[in-house]
C-alpha cells in the first residue's frame, strides 16, 4: 500500500532527495517533545503531590498530618510501620491517654505516645507527661534536659486514625538508603520514558 504524498514519501518507493534526513530530524525532534512533556508531566506530579500535602497541613492543623511508627514503643497499640493520620486543633484540650506525637528540642524525630498525666493550671496554661505503651518507665529520659513536662507547644498532633503497616516501606528506605535511591531513580526513570499509548 501506497502512503500519501504529503507524508515524505513518493508513490514510486524511492527515496527523495533529503526526505531521509527530514525523517530523521523529525525524530529527533519527536523524542526532544516527548521528552520536554514527560519531565513537565513529572514537575506536574510534584506540584501536585506538593498542594495536597500543604492542603493536608491546612485541613488537619498538625505540619505533619501524615507519620510512620518507627520502633515498637506503642505495641501493641500501634506497631512500627503503622501511617497514622494527625489532627491538631489547639482548641481541643490534651487529656490522659490521648496519643500524642511530640517533638523534644534536640531530636529531629517526633515521637508518638500516650499521654498518661495532665496538669492544667487556671489560667489555661497545660502541662503533661507521656509514655510509650510498651515502656516501663515515662518519657522524662526523652524529654531534653532538666524539662520533666511536655507543653502545647511540643505537639505536633494527636493520633486520629492509622493503616497497619503501610509505612514499611518508609522504614525500609531509611534502613536502606541504597534501595531508596534505586526507587526513587526507577519511578522517576519509569515516569521520564513512559510513552503515550
Amino acid at each position: 500500500a501506497a502512503l500519501r504524498h504529503g507524508s515524505g514519501w513518493p508513490r514510486s518507493g524511492g527515496i527523495r532527495g533529503g526526505t531521509a534526513m527530514d525523517l530523521f530530524g523529525d525524530l529527533r525532534r519527536m523524542n526532544k517533545r516527548q521528552l520536554y512533556y514527560q519531565v513537565l508531566n513529572f514537575a506536574m506530579i510534584v506540584s501536585s503531590a506538593l498542594m495536597i500535602w500543604k492542603g493536608l497541613i491546612v485541613v488537619t492543623g498538625s505540619e505533619s498530618p501524615i507519620v510512620v511508627v518507627l520502633s515498637g514503643s506503642m505495641e501493641p497499640a500501634f506497631h512500627r510501620g503503622d501511617l497514622l493520620f494527625l489532627t491538631n486543633f489547639h482548641d481541643d484540650p490534651i487529656r490522659a491517654g490521648e496519643i500524642v506525637v511530640f517533638k523534644v528540642e534536640g531530636r529531629d524525630i517526633p515521637i508518638v505516645h500516650r499521654v498518661i498525666k495532665v496538669h492544667e493550671r487556671g489560667n489555661g496554661n497545660i502541662k503533661f507527661l507521656t509514655k510509650g505503651d510498651n515502656n516501663e518507665v515515662d518519657d522524662r529520659g526523652l524529654y531534653k534536659e532538666g524539662q520533666n513536662w511536655l507543653e502545647k507547644k511540643d505537639v505536633v498532633g494527636r493520633a486520629r486514625g492509622f493503616l497497619p503497616y503501610v509505612g514499611m516501606v518508609t522504614i525500609i528506605m531509611n534502613d536502606y538508603p541504597k534501595f531508596k535511591y534505586a526507587l526513587l531513580a526507577v519511578m522517576g526513570a519509569y515516569v521520564l520514558l513512559k510513552r503515550e499509548a
